[in-house]
């Protein structure tokens, strides 16, 4: 029986939890709308190749009879023996972690679209945060890191079905909850929530916590966007994105000396320092000869 199998009820009461801490937040309902959407459907396995094969064959099966999957759709496995993250770079999925993909069916506008690994980077990091690890910090754009080493990382692909030409997001993550023994390439960069806290979590209500947090930072999308569309600018104090506030807060990737590359484990381009983020999600960068640029794709490893 899949373990990480938390019910849409689940996550829709972690969310009316977070929407009781929103504290003075007025529009919160509006957010919580929004965003309700994910984990609308949760499909659980013990095993798995990949989530995000799983995820394409789905779409594919419900376009062939004539309907469309429903956005939000959650797929999850205790393991996966075929996990890929960038350029094709093997996840071990062993049982212990939360190895899954949501599928999304792509409304939004392009710049909110580019705010996306951004959204679930924020999720994942809240719910870490929540269940003990308070020192877990982003790494633009997509790697959560919890005392120096990955705990998560996530992995977002457009897809469109072949029958009506659908635009999905596939949002893939792997986040290492339980499992505490990692092959020897990997055992000096990464690490796992129960590797720093000493005890096991329950992953189905991690799970339940993770996509609750994924449903609001998704819900703070389509609202930044709509606000923006009727000409109010974004909500933060100065007229900021409140998603990339929270970015902000939760990243320690502003200020750091990094290495920059398209694929920076195998062709890294250049060093630089770490100026900041744009409204679009890029990384504003310095480079040695003083030049500033800003990147919407790649990576950065920490020098």
């Amino acid at each position: 029986m899949a373990l990480n199998n938390p019910s849409p009820l689940d996550v829709s009461r972690h969310l009316q939890c977070q929407m009781a801490g929103a504290g003075g937040f007025h529009d919160k309902e509006i957010v919580l709308r929004y965003g309700a959407f994910v984990g609308s459907k949760i499909e659980s396995h013990t095993h798995l190749q990949r989530a995000m094969g799983r995820a394409r064959t789905r779409i594919e099966m419900s376009a062939a009879s004539g309907s469309s999957i429903a956005s939000g759709t959650v797929i999850l496995a205790d393991t996966m023996s075929h996990s890929r993250g960038r350029f094709s770079r093997e996840w071990h999925a062993p049982p212990g972690g939360v190895w899954g993909c949501m599928i999304h069916a792509n409304t939004l506008l392009p710049g909110s679209r580019n705010l996306v690994p951004l959204a679930v980077g924020v999720a994942c990091c809240e719910a870490v945060r929540e269940t003990g690890g308070r020192g877990a910090v982003l790494r633009w754009v997509n790697d959560l890191l919890l005392e120096g080493k990955k705990l998560a990382g996530f992995l977002v692909e457009t897809y469109t079905e072949s029958h009506f030409k659908e635009e999905y997001n596939l949002v893939g993550f792997g986040i290492n909850i339980n499992n505490r023994n990692f092959p020897e390439e990997l055992s000096g960069s990464a690490v796992s929530l129960a590797e720093v806290l000493g005890y096991s979590v329950d992953p189905a209500s991690f799970t339940a916590l993770f996509l609750a947090r994924l449903a609001w930072n998704f819900g703070l999308l389509y609202y930044e966007e709509s606000c923006d569309l009727r000409g109010d600018g974004f909500s933060g104090e100065a007229g900021e994105h409140l998603l990339l506030r929270e970015w902000r807060q939760l990243s320690d990737t502003i200020g750091q000396r990094v290495q920059y590359g398209f694929d920076v484990m195998t062709s890294p381009q250049y060093e630089a320092d770490v100026l900041g983020i744009d409204g679009r999600g890029g990384l504003h960068l310095r480079l040695d000869d003083g030049l500033e640029k800003v990147e919407y794709s790649g990576e950065v490893r920490y020098l």
